[in-house]
């Protein structure tokens, strides 16, 4: 939650077609995405290469162009729009600007041995035990 807020100025708290009330829900609908999307990518296998890419190893594509970053990116979208009514157009927006860089911050944080805000068991936990490998993704 914290990587969402810290990120959140331009695609959500400054945008004028989100209103200021609905800020805080908009901010707990990404961030429960980002989970929930992530907790799917773990079970298909999509976060090695995406872990790689966010800590500078792998190919040159860009983390936004990456599978499993467009597939949080989807969850995060429908559930903006079904879940408080936000139109397509800031749906797209909103995630395509916070996912890409929430994730390339928490996978550097997690592959981080002197950062202790983001470790692989609490972020196992997190995506409800369905890790899928995610202990030996963050090398924990």
């Amino acid at each position: 939650m914290n990587l969402v807020q810290q990120h959140a100025g331009q695609s959500v708290v400054n945008n004028p077609a989100i209103p200021n009330d609905q800020n805080d829900n908009v901010l707990q609908t990404v961030t429960g995405s980002i989970m929930n999307g992530l907790g799917q990518q773990a079970q298909g296998g999509g976060l090695g290469s995406l872990k790689g890419m966010a800590t500078g190893q792998g190919d040159s594509s860009t983390l936004a162009d990456h599978p499993a970053t467009q597939g949080v990116q989807q969850t995060v979208q429908q559930d903006l729009m079904s879940k408080l009514g936000i139109s397509p157009q800031v749906a797209m927006s909103v995630a395509g600007s916070l996912v890409p860089m929430v994730l390339s911050k928490l996978m550097h944080k997690a592959d981080d041995p002197n950062d202790s805000s983001v470790d692989a068991g609490s972020l196992m936990s997190s995506l409800g035990g369905q890790g899928g490998g995610l202990g030996g993704l963050f090398g924990k």
